[in-house]
C-alpha cells in the first residue's frame, strides 16, 4: 500500500493529498527503453502525470530513450556526471532474462553509490511472459510502477533537500 493510500485510509478522506514543496528546484531525468516501448510508455505517462503532483514541473523531466534495458546504466552514469539532475529514473521491460535485468539493476545501485545522484528503477523482468495474454496486465502493472517511482522519487529528493540542509546547518556530521 502506498503512503497516499495510507493516509487516506487513516483520514477517511479521498481528497487529493497535499504533497510537500521543495526548496530548491529540482530536475529529473527519465531513461527509458525502446524494448516494448508501449508498455514502458505507461510507465513514464504515470510517472510524469504523479511527478506534477508533487510540485516537480514537466518542464523539469528530461525524457531520454536508450535501445534496450542493457544501455540504460551508461546513459544514467553519464547522465549523473552531468550534475544536472537531482535524480534519475530508469524504466525498461525485460522479458525472460533474470541476469539482464540484475545486471542493469545492480549497475544502476553502483552509479548511484558513486554520484551521489539518487536513480530510481522501473525495471522489470515478468517471468515465462506470454506477450498476447500479459500485454494488458503489463501495461497496468508498468502505470502503477511509474506512479510508485514518481513517489519514491519525490520523497527521496524531499529527504536529501532536509538532510543536506542539516549537513549544512551543522545539524548533522558527516564523515
Amino acid at each position: 500500500m502506498s503512503q497516499t493510500e495510507q493516509r487516506e485510509g487513516q483520514t477517511g478522506s479521498s481528497e487529493a493529498p497535499v504533497h510537500p514543496r521543495f526548496a530548491k528546484p529540482q530536475r529529473v531525468a527519465f531513461v527509458q527503453s525502446a524494448w516494448h516501448c508501449d508498455v514502458v510508455t505507461e510507465c513514464r505517462e504515470a510517472f510524469l502525470a504523479e511527478i506534477e503532483e508533487r510540485h516537480i514541473a514537466r518542464a523539469h523531466i528530461d525524457v531520454f530513450e536508450v535501445p534496450g534495458a542493457f544501455e540504460i546504466p551508461l546513459h544514467v552514469q553519464l547522465l549523473a556526471k552531468t550534475r544536472r539532475y537531482t535524480a534519475i529514473v530508469a524504466a525498461g521491460l525485460v522479458i525472460d532474462d533474470e541476469y539482464i535485468a540484475e545486471t542493469v539493476i545492480r549497475s544502476l545501485m553502483e552509479v548511484q553509490l558513486r554520484t551521489e545522484i539518487p536513480v530510481f528503477s522501473a525495471v522489470v523482468t515478468p517471468e515465462q511472459f506470454r506477450q498476447t495474454a500479459d500485454a494488458e496486465f503489463l501495461r497496468q502493472h508498468f502505470a502503477a510502477k511509474g506512479v510508485e517511482v514518481a513517489e519514491a522519487c519525490a520523497n527521496t529528493l524531499l529527504s536529501l533537500e532536509r538532510l543536506r540542509g542539516q549537513v549544512a546547518a551543522g545539524i548533522v556530521q558527516t564523515g
